[in-house]
């Protein structure tokens, strides 16, 4: 395996699928010439045209209109949002079409349909540019949600979205674009609805997703000079959420930290608590922690911002408390 960057990974996955599937196709705001915000399409307009990487108007709703309608008429698109923060104005496109079509179509259709956009705070992007909103989309039936923490799950994760016959909402976090890791070449398929166990370990489980899984290793890192063994599960998929992963391990350690980038009322994390406390109590020795962001908008302030974020420092004492 090649050592590529997340971004690089995802080119990837795009460029096979392209060239694999010609019902495959791309659209988005600058996405053709400029090759994306984040420069994750580069190369792709010139290698298959414009008939199949389109730029698009600044409209959200037009983007997913455009690629609802495609989708069920046959082809497979793979619409770019530029933030997370924008599914906003499209988002009765998503909640109510693109999530309940083939439901209330009786299953007459499919609806291929791949949204990819990027979420998380970076570099004093600021209120309306660095939220982490996958919560919202785990509340509706119809779409799934996947974010990768890594080259080797972002490629495997998108090309099994591509192929999937059911809206998929595939989150990058802008700050992991120059991440590098180990990717397969050529087919890599990685089932969305699978956790993963990227550490092992017996004295606590650290549950996280996207760039919290990274801190989650850091903080594991640190603790296993103090003899301390984290086991770190990272979600990779939100919906559908494999808790029989998260279960297999708290079984194991007793003991659970859950990291969301997220606002911490009603985040992703709060879910996996819940959860947990439903099916789990009998394992735990000790109380639940949740470590998230905090319930504010995120600041332009740079060291506001590190402020509001979950840091590996915080994670490391809340598994300290946990354990205490």
């Amino acid at each position: 395996m090649a050592e590529k960057t997340y971004k690089d990974a995802i080119r990837e996955a795009l460029d096979e699928e392209m060239a694999r599937d010609e019902t495959v196709y791309l659209l988005g705001e600058d996405i053709a010439l400029f090759g994306s915000i984040f420069r994750a399409c580069e190369g792709l307009c010139a290698k298959y045209g414009q008939r199949r990487v389109l730029d698009m108007p600044i409209s959200e709703a037009a983007i997913i209109g455009t690629a609802l309608g495609s989708a069920l008429t046959g082809l497979r698109p793979v619409a770019e949002l530029m933030f997370i923060d924008f599914t906003g104005v499209c988002m009765d496109q998503i909640a109510n079409q693109v999530a309940k079509i083939r439901y209330m179509l009786g299953g007459q259709v499919t609806v291929p349909l791949v949204i990819r956009t990027q979420g998380g705070a970076i570099r004093s992007f600021a209120a309306q540019h660095s939220q982490s909103l996958e919560a919202w989309f785990m509340h509706i039936p119809g779409i799934k949600v996947v974010m990768p923490a890594t080259p080797y799950d972002a490629k495997g994760l998108l090309k099994s979205a591509i192929r999937d016959d059911n809206p998929v909402l595939y989150i990058e976090h802008k700050n992991m674009y120059n991440l590098k890791g180990e990717v397969p070449d050529g087919e890599h398929l990685i089932p969305i609805g699978k956790a993963d166990v990227k550490r092992q370990g017996t004295d606590v489980t650290l549950v996280g997703h996207s760039l919290m899984v990274l801190r989650c290793l850091e903080a594991a890192d640190r603790l296993a000079q103090k003899g301390i063994d984290c086991e770190v599960i990272d979600l990779r998929t939100l919906s559908p959420l494999d808790m029989d992963t998260v279960l297999e391990s708290i079984a194991k350690t007793n003991r659970v930290v859950i990291v969301d980038e997220g606002h911490k009322q009603c985040g992703a994390g709060a879910e996996v608590a819940a959860r947990i406390a439903d099916d789990g109590f009998n394992y735990l020795d000790a109380p639940i922690k949740r470590v998230a962001a905090l319930d504010c908008p995120i600041p332009f302030s740079r060291p506001l911002e590190e402020a509001v974020i979950p840091s590996t420092d915080e994670i490391v004492r809340h598994i300290q408390k946990v354990l205490a």
